[in-house]
């Protein structure tokens, strides 16, 4: 299984990004049955999480993101994204995808996201 992030890029503060993810080569029943998440982390700074959505569609924000970033998924797709509005200057982060299933975990390879003041 490989996860593909893709989205980032230079934003000015206030704009908007979709992160994506891709869960490439994983079975439906799998990936319908995973915990998704969303981590970021800065240079130096340890992994901390963004949004995590379970296999029921729950969703739990940040409260640095909480009303700005929306986490969603299309099982079907194998398709997790990160809609990300009102973005800040402290936004500005390597984000990483991840998918749970069990003792399965997987790490996407990290998306940069920049917002510039």
């Amino acid at each position: 299984v490989q996860l593909q992030a893709f989205g980032g890029g230079l934003v000015q503060a206030g704009g908007s990004l979709r992160l994506s993810c891709k869960a490439a080569r994983m079975i439906l029943s799998t990936f319908s049955g995973s915990t998704l998440a969303w981590y970021r982390q800065g240079s130096g700074e340890q992994r901390d999480s963004v949004a995590t959505v379970d296999p029921r569609g729950n969703i739990n924000y940040a409260d640095s993101v909480q009303g700005r970033f929306t986490m969603s998924r299309d099982n079907a797709k194998r398709m997790m994204y990160l809609q990300m509005t009102r973005l800040k200057p402290e936004d500005t982060d390597v984000y990483y995808c991840r998918v749970t299933f069990g003792a399965q975990d997987y790490w996407g390879q990290g998306t940069l996201v920049t917002v510039s003041s």
